[in-house]
């Protein structure tokens, strides 16, 4: 989904459901009422375009805030605006703040003179787990940040990191990116196999729990054969799309010759089947390996 920011002046956001009538005596939106009374709005709403409106969205998240924006008055609000043409649903269109973003939004309060104090009240939590927010990014390189900062890394996760120096923070970041995985986990096992003198603390004995000595070495083996092993891929990735995308193309000018398909249904029916799901898979057409 491809998102960008947006302050609504003038347009219409359409809601996908209706609040009830009491909802403003609920504790949810009393805590949001005063979050954005105190420190504005922290979490976007996500909007879609209305097809064949202009200037017209359509909301997916954020009622409870919009309705406390429009209680206040407001005239304008910020907004994630999702632009996929393909059909799309509540959950499936929600972006949720990330960890990063969010120790940037508190990181903006602050510098707009709001207290760390006043913040944990109004978000119902408390001091500590706002300080621990504030310095989530201490020790981390800004490669790593710029790598991570979009993406939904648990904080525990950016702790692990924290762990080991630049050039391992870069390599654990672009590992979690190539696996789809930011959780703390993840992260702990990432940790786990980094050789000592990546390490921050290279004279302390790493401690893993449920690990001896012998099982870390083995993981840090582990590790860096993969490491050759995912840098090979990438160097040949582009590569062998361009080939699969050329093949993909010549088997789809065969299927739209009768006499080709028709040969290919009576001797080969197995390998139609085939040239049948390349020609057809999407993910192909995009450009994308399968």
């Amino acid at each position: 989904m491809c998102a960008r920011s947006h302050h609504d002046s003038g347009g219409k956001i359409l809601p996908v459901k209706i609040l009830s009538a009491d909802i403003e005596t609920t504790s949810k939106y009393k805590q949001i009422a005063a979050s954005m009374r105190e420190i504005g709005i922290i979490e976007p709403l996500m909007v879609h375009p209305h097809k064949g409106q202009d200037d017209t969205y359509i909301l997916l998240d954020g009622h409870l805030r919009l309705s406390v924006a429009k209680e206040a008055g407001e005239q304008a609000i910020g907004c994630l605006v999702a632009h996929d043409d393909e059909a799309f649903t509540y959950n499936h269109k929600v972006n949720r703040l990330s960890a990063i973003q969010e120790h940037f939004m508190i990181l903006k309060a602050i510098a707009n003179g709001v207290s760390e104090q006043r913040i944990a009240k109004t978000l119902n939590i408390d001091l500590a787990s706002i300080r621990k927010k504030r310095d989530l990014l201490e020790g981390i390189c800004p490669e790593a940040v710029d790598l991570l900062k979009d993406r939904r890394v648990a904080a525990g996760a950016i702790r692990e990191i924290r762990k080991v120096k630049p050039i391992r923070q870069i390599e654990m970041s672009e590992l979690m990116i190539a696996s789809n995985n930011y959780s703390h986990v993840y992260a702990e096992c990432l940790f786990a196999a980094t050789p000592k003198e990546q390490l921050i603390d290279s004279e302390k004995e790493k401690e893993i729990e449920g690990l001896t000595t012998e099982d870390v070495a083995r993981m840090e083996r582990e590790m860096e054969n993969l490491g050759r092993d995912f840098a090979q891929i990438e160097d040949t990735h582009g590569r062998n799309t361009l080939h699969l995308t050329i093949v993909v193309a010549y088997i789809k000018r065969l299927l739209d010759n009768a006499r080709v398909v028709r040969y290919l249904s009576q001797h080969h029916s197995e390998l139609l089947i085939e040239f049948q799901k390349l020609a057809e898979s999407k993910s192909v057409s995009n450009g994308e390996a399968a």
